[in-house]
C-alpha cells in the first residue's frame, strides 16, 4: 500500500518551550505508562496500514496516550471517540494538561449541546461517538480529519457500531485516513477480521497490580451487601478511596444517603477519632456537570474518605485519582427492545466478564489496589457472559435508521454492521419512521425526516418539537422535552411517602388538575422551578430531583437554540390560556400517537397497535380512566404499566393519524372494536 501519513515530527513537547514543572512531572509519568514503550510500534504500523487494532488492559494508558502519539508524528487533525459524555470531557481535560496546552485550544472536546474546541486551532479533539455521526451528516467521508480513532469499540454501542461500519466504507475512498481501534478486551480477532486482516498491537500490563476477592456464598440483596462492604473496608482497611458500581441513579442517591447516616451515626456513637469522615459521591450521566467534576477532586486533607457510587460510566476511560478499592456487585441496567410488542425496557442484568475486568481495574490507576467481587468465582466463571451483548442486537433502531438515511445509506440491509441486526427490528423501525412521516412511500428520507435527525432526540419526540409551532406551544414543547430527557424528576422517600403525595398534589391543582396530565404536570413544575430561582430548598420543600431539574433547564437552553436554527419559532398560547394544556396535549399525541391505548374494563387499558394489557403507573396523576391515553414508556416490574400520561380526545387520534387508526388495518380484536366505535364517534359528530 502506498505510504500516505505525513512525516514524523518533533515531538511535541518539543515544539512548545518553557513548560511548567507540572507538565514535566506529568511527562515522566507518561512515560511510565504500558502503552509508552510501543509509541514507534503505533506509529510506523499506521505508515503502513490504513487500520490499526490496539488492544490493552485498563491503566496501560491508551485512551490518552495514543492520541498523543499521533499528534506528535505529525497528524493534523485527530479525533478519539467516547461512548459517553464524562469521559469526553475529562479525557480532554487530562490530555490538554498533559500536553501543556489550553482545553479548547490544540486540544478540545465535543459533545451533546456542548463545542469546547476551536475549529482552526484544535488538532486533537475528543468527541462522542454520537456527535463524530453528526458531523459525517454534513460530511459523509470525514474530510477534516487524518486519523480517527474509535476508543472503548468493545462497548459496541449503536453509534460504535454504526461508525465502524460507515468508516469502513469511507476507508477505499480515502487512503490517506487513518483509523486506530482501541479495546480493552480479548476480542481482538473479531476487530481485526471485520477491518480485513488488520494489523494488531497488544499492551500488556496495567500501571499496578490489582487483588481480586470473591464472596464464598451468593449474596441475597446486593444493594444491602455493597453498603456493608463500602462500611467495612471504611473501617478496617488502609487509606484510599472507594468506587462502588450500582444499577441506576435512584440506587445510587439512597445508598449514598445511607452511607452518610451510617457514618455520621457510627461518629456521634463513638469517638470522633475511631472513624474517619466519608464523603459520598454519585456519578451518573445525568448528573449535572459540575456536579460530576465533584468526584475528581481530592478529598478534604483531614483524613475524609472519598466513596464513589457510580454506574457503569466510570467503568472505562475515566480515571479518578486516589481509587484503590472498587466495589463491584456484578449488576448493570441494560436496555432491552421487544421488536413483536414494541416494549423498550431497562432491566436488571449480570455484567460479562469483560465489563468485571474493566471495573477491576479501575482500583489499579494511580496504585495497587483491591477489586471486591460481591459474587463467587463460580459464578464469574460459569454463569457470566465473556463480553457484553451488542447494543444493536437488542435496541430499537428507529434512530439508527434515521441516521443511515441521513448520511444517504440506502440500502440498510446490506450496511457492513459487524453484527447485523434483526431484520424483523428493522421492519419495526421503518414502520414507525413511516408513520411519523420521516420516511416516504419508497423508503426515501424526507424533508421533516431530515430535520429530526438534525435532533439530538428519539424520532417521535422530536416529531413533537419540530410540529409544535403548529399548536403554538413550541415553547411549552421545549420544556417538556427537557423534563422527559432527564432522570425520574418526583422524589417519594419511603419514610415520607404521604407528604410527598401531598406536594405533589398542590403541584398538580396549580397545573390544571388531574385532567391536564403527566406532561403539563412536567411543564409546569420545570417553570415554577424557573419561578423560585433554581431554589434548592423549594425542590426540598416539594419533594423534587433539584439535580434532575437543573439538567432540564440546561437541556431546554439548547433545545431551544437548536429549534432557532432550525427556523421553529418558540411560541405559547400564555399561562393564562384556557387551552394552554389541551395544546400540548395535542402537540404530544402528534409524536406519540403510536402509544395511544384505550380503556377497556376494570383498571385496565390495551395498547392500540399491539393489544397489550397495560395499567396507569400508580406514579401518573391521572386517576380519572379517560376513554383514550397516551403515554410515554412502557414499564415492565410487577406487571405492565404505562408511565406519564395525559388523556386525549378521540377526535383527534383521527385527525392526526387517519392510516394508523384506520380499523381495517387490524385483525378482529380488541383494537378494531375500539376503532370501530371511534368510527362510530366521528361520524355522530
Amino acid at each position: 500500500m502506498r505510504d500516505h501519513s505525513p512525516p514524523l515530527c518533533p515531538e511535541w513537547e518539543s515544539t512548545s518551550p518553557g513548560r511548567s514543572a507540572r507538565y514535566q512531572a506529568l511527562l515522566e509519568s507518561r512515560r511510565q505508562l504500558p502503552v509508552f514503550p510501543h509509541r514507534d510500534v503505533v506509529i510506523h504500523t499506521l505508515r503502513r496500514h490504513q487500520v490499526l487494532v490496539l488492544v490493552g488492559e485498563t491503566g496501560s494508558g491508551k485512551t490518552t496516550q495514543v492520541p498523543q502519539f499521533l499528534v506528535e508524528a505529525g497528524y493534523r487533525r485527530v479525533a478519539c471517540t467516547q461512548p459517553r459524555r464524562i469521559a469526553a470531557v475529562n479525557v480532554a481535560k487530562r490530555v490538554a494538561e498533559e500536553m501543556g496546552v489550553q482545553l479548547g485550544a490544540e486540544v478540545g472536546y465535543t459533545i451533546r449541546f456542548e463545542d469546547v474546541s476551536h475549529p482552526k486551532r484544535t488538532r486533537l479533539k475528543y468527541v462522542t461517538d454520537g456527535m463524530l455521526l453528526r458531523e459525517a451528516y454534513g460530511d459523509p467521508s470525514l474530510t477534516r480529519y487524518d486519523c480517527i480513532l474509535l476508543d472503548e469499540a468493545h462497548e459496541r454501542t449503536l453509534n460504535t457500531d454504526v461508525l465502524m461500519g460507515l468508516l469502513k466504507s469511507v476507508l477505499p475512498r480515502r487512503p490517506e485516513l487513518r483509523l486506530v481501534v482501541m479495546s480493552a478486551t480479548l476480542e481482538s480477532g473479531k476487530f481485526t477480521d471485520y477491518f480485513d486482516r488488520a494489523p494488531l498491537v497488544n499492551v500488556s500490563g496495567r500501571m499496578y497490580p490489582v487483588r481480586i476477592e470473591y464472596m464464598p456464598q451468593p449474596v441475597r440483596d446486593y444493594l444491602l451487601a455493597a453498603e456493608e462492604a463500602v462500611m467495612r473496608i471504611h473501617r478496617d482497611e488502609p487509606p484510599g478511596d472507594i468506587l462502588l458500581f450500582l444499577t441506576g441513579a435512584e440506587e445510587i442517591d439512597s445508598v449514598c444517603d445511607r452511607l452518610r447516616w451510617r457514618v455520621r451515626t457510627e461518629r456521634d456513637s463513638r469517638s470522633a477519632a475511631a472513624l474517619a469522615p466519608l464523603l459520598a459521591l454519585p456519578l451518573y450521566s445525568a448528573l449535572p456537570p459540575p456536579k460530576q467534576q465533584l468526584v475528581f477532586e481530592p478529598p478534604p486533607p483531614d483524613g475524609t474518605r472519598k466513596v464513589i457510587v457510580a454506574t457503569n460510566v466510570a467503568e472505562t476511560s475515566i480515571t479518578i485519582d486516589g481509587i484503590v478499592y472498587v466495589v463491584d456487585p456484578g449488576f448493570v441496567k441494560s436496555k432491552i427492545f421487544n421488536p413483536r410488542s414494541r416494549v423498550e425496557s431497562l432491566l436488571v442484568s449480570a455484567i460479562s466478564k469483560a465489563s468485571a475486568q474493566q471495573r477491576a481495574g479501575r482500583a489499579g490507576r494511580t496504585r495497587p489496589g483491591t477489586c471486591y467481587r460481591l459474587y463467587t468465582e463460580a459464578s464469574f466463571q460459569q454463569e457470566l457472559a465473556e463480553a457484553t451483548h451488542p447494543e444493536i442486537l437488542r435496541s430499537n433502531l428507529a434512530t439508527v435508521v434515521l441516521t443511515l438515511k441521513k448520511l444517504q445509506v440506502q440500502d440498510l440491509v446490506h450496511f457492513d454492521f459487524m453484527d447485523p441486526p434483526p431484520p424483523e427490528t428493522f421492519m419495526r423501525a421503518l414502520e414507525m419512521l413511516y408513520y411519523l412521516h420521516a420516511l416516504d412511500d419508497d423508503g426515501n428520507l424526507t424533508q421533516l425526516g431530515s430535520r429530526m435527525a438534525d435532533l439530538p432526540l428519539d424520532p417521535p419526540l422530536s416529531k413533537m418539537l419540530l410540529e409544535s409551532d403548529r399548536f403554538r406551544c413550541s415553547d411549552e414543547a421545549t420544556k417538556l422535552a427537557a423534563m422527559l430527557s432527564t432522570q425520574i424528576v418526583f422524589v417519594r422517600p419511603r419514610n415520607k411517602q404521604a407528604e410527598a403525595d401531598a406536594a405533589k398534589l398542590r403541584l398538580m391543582s396549580e397545573a390544571g388538575g388531574s385532567g391536564a396530565g403527566d406532561h403539563a404536570l412536567l411543564v409546569q413544575v420545570f417553570e415554577a422551578y424557573l419561578r423560585h430561582g433554581q431554589s434548592t430548598r423549594w425542590c426540598y420543600e416539594h419533594f423534587l430531583n433539584d439535580r434532575a431539574l437543573r439538567h432540564a433547564v440546561h437541556i431546554q437552553q439548547q433545545l431551544a437554540r437548536t429549534l432557532h436554527r432550525l427556523q421553529v419559532p418558540l411560541i405559547s398560547p400564555g399561562v393564562r390560556a384556557p387551552d394552554r394544556w389541551l395544546r400540548l396535549r395535542q402537540c404530544v399525541l402528534h409524536g406519540y400517537f403510536m402509544q395511544v391505548a384505550f380503556w377497556r374494563r376494570g383498571k385496565s387499558y390495551t395498547i392500540v397497535r399491539d393489544e397489550q394489557t397495560v395499567f396507569l403507573h400508580p406514579s401518573t396523576v391521572v386517576q380519572h380512566r379517560p376513554a383514550w391515553v397516551v403515554f410515554h414508556e412502557f414499564v415492565l416490574t410487577t406487571r405492565n404499566y404505562i408511565r406519564i400520561v395525559s388523556e386525549v380526545r378521540p377526535e383527534w387520534l383521527l385527525q392526526l393519524a387517519p392510516h394508523y387508526f384506520d380499523e381495517r388495518e387490524y385483525a378482529d380484536g380488541a383494537s378494531r372494536q375500539a376503532l370501530q366505535r371511534l368510527g362510530r364517534y366521528r361520524a355522530s359528530k
